[in-house]
């Protein structure tokens, strides 16, 4: 066992230790698990100087609270988080998308989401066992996780998680984290699509639905106008995939994700497309969302744009200034937008010719 750990004194709503996910074995039933959005792993893993499929542990909303025990740890979140240091009794504000160096007995806390619901912390050298090539947690099956009675649980209080002291080397941010894209969630029609009446598609791409107060990592029930069956509203099993849009009886479309069953018996109008997987899960019950359909090609282009997307942000990690303020970050970023000129007969952006217009005319000389 290590001497430095990573105690668990509070789990918040929901934490547990995942990575990339338990591939290959769907065959013979065996869910990917995994996290729910593989980009925060990657950047909180490089934000701590881990291998960026290391794992983490990936929580939910607020309230998980970290401990580090019998030496120094580093630590990273990514997400937008609202986070609070502990040091010898003085709490303090932390930024969130940077990493950290808690001394022993000292306290990180993920008091809320200030965006999203998921947050991934990384650890650094962070020491699991992996099951079946993975150590993420699949609590149905008990698959994951720590070793022996805790195998395959969430995180719990009391937990210790082991892990290598913090290196000496200074901490890493991210400069200008991910940008939310609001666009609709894009989907590819199918596999079940002549399940479906046309009013069905019509349906489901012209109307708002809901995520409702049944969603967790094995799926989002959405709430919204019922999409009509074409004849049987079930069907023999066959294979299912996290991003799999079923439709039960009731019309009502369950979005499957990491920690979906590998089959199923429901109809599949269609299915997420990996790029957009990731923020369907960050979303909140009563969030509304909307779905836009793409061809198959589509959506491995928008996967490529995104994987250089993700890249592009991983390279940008850089040191973190002494002071914790990154002077180029907030030179390149437009912090300042809507400015107007208080003389001006009408308010509007100000810009040189506006400032020019809207200077008064001074007085003639007498």
């Amino acid at each position: 066992m290590s001497a430095v750990q990573l105690e668990v004194l509070a789990p918040g709503a929901y934490a547990s230790l995942q990575d990339g996910g338990r591939r290959g074995y769907r065959r013979i039933g065996v869910p990917w698990a995994g996290v729910l959005d593989t980009r925060l792993m990657r950047i909180a893993n490089v934000l701590v100087g881990n291998a960026e499929g290391a794992p983490v542990i990936e929580c939910f909303d607020g309230g998980l609270l970290l401990a580090a025990r019998g030496g120094p740890l580093r630590l990273a979140v990514a997400g937008d988080a609202v986070l609070e240091i502990e040091r010898g009794g003085e709490r303090s504000a932390l930024a969130p998308w940077r990493s950290l160096t808690l001394g022993d007995g000292e306290l990180l806390r993920l008091r809320r989401m200030s965006g999203g619901r998921i947050a991934v912390v990384a650890v650094e050298g962070l020491v699991l066992t992996p099951v079946l090539g993975s150590v993420s947690t699949y609590a149905r099956a008990g698959l994951g996780g720590l070793d022996g009675p805790l195998a395959g649980r969430a995180l719990t209080t009391g937990m210790l998680l082991p892990a290598q002291a913090a290196r000496a080397d200074g901490e890493r941010m991210l400069p200008l984290p991910p940008q939310v894209d609001e666009g609709p969630i894009r989907v590819v029609p199918g596999p079940q699509a002549d399940h479906f009446s046309a009013a069905a598609f019509a349906t489901l791409l012209g109307e708002e639905y809901r995520v409702s107060a049944e969603a967790d990592r094995m799926g989002l029930r959405l709430e919204g106008p019922a999409l009509e069956h074409a004849g049987a509203r079930e069907i023999v099993s066959d294979a299912t995939v996290p991003g799999a849009i079923q439709v039960p009886g009731n019309g009502q479309p369950i979005v499957l994700l990491a920690d979906a069953q590998t089959a199923g018996g429901y109809p599949k109008i269609a299915t997420v497309i990996g790029a957009d997987l990731g923020r369907l899960a960050a979303l909140r019950p009563g969030q509304v969302l909307r779905f836009a359909t793409v061809t198959a090609g589509e959506g491995e282009h928008l996967a490529r744009a995104a994987e250089a997307g993700t890249r592009a942000l991983l390279a940008g990690v850089r040191p973190l200034a002494a002071d914790g303020i990154d002077l180029a970050a907030l030179q390149a970023a437009n912090l300042v937008s809507g400015v107007v000129h208080a003389l001006a007969a009408e308010y509007r952006p100000l810009t040189a010719a506006a400032d020019q217009a809207a200077a008064p005319t001074p007085p003639e000389p007498r």
